[in-house]
């Protein structure tokens, strides 16, 4: 048997940018799923405090949901987007694991945008988890509330992410595992603000990443379209995403 001149000679070469980033972004979720501290953070921990919304006086209002789901939501997108996402690369940079990852001739940007899509898949299935149960405890929004709903969450899990990775890309893992729980405490108590202030806070505040998350979710589900807090979201997006990109680093 025959075969035609050139059959078995070898055609080296990059694979194409989607290709890349399809993989990355799925090793990432498949990653995230299969670690236990994220699922308690990204899940259990939310799933708890809309149980203690519902059940306990935390919110005095007839509607306890109203505002406590928005706040559960953007807790959730915090924990997985920014603590999680920076704390893991942190360590993975520490024992050399993404360093591999960089010697397979991945770009940064690719590593970057890959992980936020895994992230992006994971916040769906947070959507869905969230959003049933909160249904289950008596939640009961518009339909369009919940389609602007869902746009502002993605918007904000993508602006936590690329934030996250800045500090977990460029900061060392002893750093990283006290600033960001700090940084956290501090976005999850101006999201909080809300729980008493939500009608009167200022707008000023949707600079606040976490309070235009929280903020915006509570207008999406209220009939209001979100457009400053969507706009703080998107900047802190292209911030985090351009920072990281700049100063990422393999290895500490």
């Amino acid at each position: 048997m025959t075969f035609p001149a050139g059959t078995f000679r070898p055609d080296p070469h990059r694979a194409s940018t989607r290709t890349m980033l399809r993989a990355q972004a799925i090793i990432e979720a498949k990653l995230f799923l299969r670690h236990g501290e994220q699922l308690l953070l990204s899940f259990i921990i939310p799933v708890c405090m809309l149980v203690a919304i519902t059940l306990l006086p935390v919110i005095e209002q007839d509607d306890p949901m109203r505002v406590g789901f928005p706040i559960v939501l953007a807790v959730a997108a915090m924990s997985s987007g920014f603590t999680g996402e920076a704390i893991s690369l942190a360590f993975d940079r520490r024992y050399g694991a993404l360093k591999r990852t960089g010697a397979s001739g991945v770009p940064v940007g690719i590593i970057i945008v890959g992980k936020i899509l895994g992230l992006v898949a994971v916040a769906i299935i947070q959507i869905i988890v969230l959003t049933t149960i909160a249904l289950l405890l008596g939640w009961s929004p518009t339909p369009e509330g919940i389609l602007t709903g869902v746009l502002v969450f993605l918007t904000g899990i993508t602006a936590f992410t690329s934030l996250g990775m800045l500090m977990g890309g460029t900061l060392s893992s002893e750093l990283v595992l006290g600033f960001a729980n700090l940084i956290w405490v501090l976005l999850a108590g101006g999201a909080s603000y809300l729980l008493v202030n939500h009608d009167t806070f200022p707008p000023i505040l949707t600079a606040v990443p976490s309070v235009a998350l929280a903020s915006g979710l509570l207008d999406s589900f209220d009939g209001i379209f979100p457009g400053m807090a969507l706009i703080s979201l998107a900047g802190w997006t292209i911030i985090g995403v351009t920072a990281a990109t700049r100063w990422f680093k393999f290895a500490d």
